[in-house]
């Protein structure tokens, strides 16, 4: 008589016999969504579907589409190695139906001013900067950042 075969054994055969455990694998991004795509991206978006090796994602707004689209081939890169294996080889992003459900975008209309304390700090971060070009990029980068931080913390 055969010694009995632990049950998760038995169903991992059976999900391979009936080549289920790609989908079923491909699905954990699901689960995972937040951490594979930052918390930014994911307070904006959410995996719809996957058809045919494509990961159909629905995006809260078009400025959002259009920003992602730049990001698609790291996303991709990111899925995929969460994944351990190439299981999606294309990211298609659409309009949520009900893109109120998500977080809004920042409203210009609440501008935040920073202090002249924080300004300072940028600027400190930013002498070493001799590319002028460059400077300017990040210097808008810290102030954006910094204004969100205290959006944030109102």
């Amino acid at each position: 008589m055969k010694k009995p075969q632990p049950l998760h054994s038995v169903l991992e055969e059976a999900l391979r016999g009936l080549e289920l455990d790609l989908p079923l694998k491909t699905y954990s991004i699901w689960r995972s969504w937040k951490e594979i795509v930052g918390e930014a991206i994911a307070l904006q978006t959410q995996p719809h579907a996957i058809r045919n090796r494509i990961l159909f994602v629905e995006v809260s707004h078009p400025t959002w589409i259009q920003q992602l689209q730049f990001l698609r081939a790291s996303l991709l890169d990111k899925m995929n190695r969460f994944l351990g294996e190439p299981l999606i080889e294309d990211i298609r992003f659409r309009l949520a139906k009900n893109s109120q459900s998500r977080a809004p975008l920042p409203s210009k209309k609440k501008e935040v001013s920073l202090d002249r304390e924080t300004m300072e700090r940028i600027e400190r971060l930013l002498g070493n900067l001799t590319d002028e070009e460059v400077r300017k990029g990040f210097r808008n980068l810290f102030i954006k950042s910094a204004k969100l931080k205290s959006r944030e913390s109102r």
